[in-house]
């Protein structure tokens, strides 16, 4: 790594875990050109042997979004390019070679909040909070939010945001859908660090239908879905490694799963 704006550190027993974080601190972690490039070019290149990896903001802010200093006057074919660069930047990070959490604390918003749509689990810490603000700016959202946020909010609840400038809190974000995990203050990232160890230990392949096949079925017709599925399933059990884990259940070699 060699971008000043982004960290990049292995963590686990056998560097199983990548944690990337944000480290533009004094912008409240604003995204710029350069740093959505990293974020490509890390997702591209990923170690092999990482599982699993954690996105966290340094300071008081995961995300405020993007550096509105660093816009620049672009024509319609300009601002369609960029936007498409973004797009293929985030779909890295979504469709990228290991599940990825969100440590979620302060600030989400704007391309904030697009780039922690496109994280598979999100975990929010009681300062989050969460707001679209393009609208009131005379602008519109061009990282891939108005696909992913609905996904997970609904519409109706992104047009409300963007048309009104609402802000959610924490724990309204928590309820409607915009994080998986509500954790005490300043703790957001040890809650997401404890996750990735935990997908760290699951089969790869089957973290690689969770993360990639699972949306598209998602947006596949039943009967599509159900074709997808059972391949992806043939596929998943046939891997030497879910036999083994099979066998151990089994065999009573494997933790039941145990009320919550």
């Amino acid at each position: 790594m060699s971008n000043k704006d982004l960290h990049f550190e292995l963590r686990g027993e056998q560097n199983e875990i990548a944690v990337i974080r944000l480290t533009r601190g004094a912008k409240r972690n604003a995204l710029n050109d350069g740093l959505i490039l990293a974020l490509r070019d890390l997702f591209e290149k990923m170690p092999i042997g990482v599982r699993a990896a954690v996105i966290d903001g340094e300071g008081e802010h995961f995300c405020a979004g993007l550096d509105l200093s660093e816009l620049q006057d672009r024509d319609a074919g300009q601002g369609l390019h960029h936007s498409r660069m973004w797009h293929a930047a985030l779909e890295c990070v979504q469709y990228g070679p290991v599940p990825v959490i969100a440590a979620l604390h302060g600030a989400v918003v704007g391309g904030g909040l697009e780039l922690a749509s496109a994280c598979h689990i999100r975990v929010a810490d009681d300062t989050t909070f969460y707001a679209l603000p393009e609208g009131s700016r005379g602008i519109f959202v061009g990282g891939g939010g108005a696909v992913r946020i609905p996904r997970l909010i609904g519409a109706a609840r992104m047009t409300d945001m963007m048309l009104t400038g609402r802000v959610f809190n924490a724990q309204d974000g928590e309820r409607i859908g915009l994080a998986q995990y509500l954790v005490p203050q300043g703790t957001a990232f040890d809650k997401a660090l404890e996750l990735a160890a935990r997908i760290a230990q699951n089969a790869p392949l089957t973290n690689y239908a969770l993360t990639h096949v699972l949306p598209r079925i998602a947006e596949q017709p039943a009967d599509q879905g159900y074709m997808t599925e059972a391949m992806m399933a043939a596929i998943a059990q046939s891997a030497p490694e879910a036999k083994e884990r099979v066998r151990a259940f089994l065999d009573g070699r494997a933790a039941k799963v145990q009320k919550a």
